[in-house]
């Protein structure tokens, strides 16, 4: 088994030092052995828990969803009921905000195609100061609810 000091694993997992206190305090990590001198030493278990923690945020998992998942994690067979109904439930979360992302994508498109053809003013800051912008297609306002604000300037 290999063990490593505080900042060999901070150097193998790209992690600082100060992350990996505050796991160990909030309980992400197990309270790391000391050495004779004190020191943190940890092993190859500390090390795939951190791997498993990196992995977990890459898919958009809180840390309080990750100390959930760490705790199911022990107990694999009896856990995959729950572990897929968290995993259900952060599939939901992305769902929604790829909707609203496609939604930003459209309204920022917009934005840009209306400011290349614009001799007036900067549709891009009038919609941000939430003037509304007319849609190039429509004529509606980009933002319905301040289309009073719009036509008084």
């Amino acid at each position: 088994m290999s063990t490593w000091s505080i900042g060999d694993l901070a150097m193998r997992t790209g992690m600082s030092t100060d992350t990996l206190r505050y796991y160990e305090k909030i309980g992400l990590l197990p309270r790391a052995l000391r050495d004779s001198g004190g020191r943190r030493r940890y092993g190859d278990a500390d090390l795939a828990r951190l791997l498993f923690i990196q992995r977990a945020q890459t898919m958009n998992f809180s840390l309080a969803e990750i100390g959930n998942l760490l705790h199911l994690r022990e107990r694999p067979q009896q856990a995959r009921a729950d572990v897929r109904r968290v995993a259900g439930e952060k599939l939901a979360q992305v769902e929604t905000r790829l909707k609203s992302l496609r939604l930003l994508r459209n309204e920022l498109r917009l934005l840009v195609n209306l400011c290349a053809d614009s001799s007036q003013g900067c549709p891009i800051l009038q919609s941000l100061d939430g003037a509304g912008v007319p849609d190039a297609s429509s004529g509606a306002s980009l933002h319905p609810a301040n289309a009073d604000r719009a036509t008084s300037r």
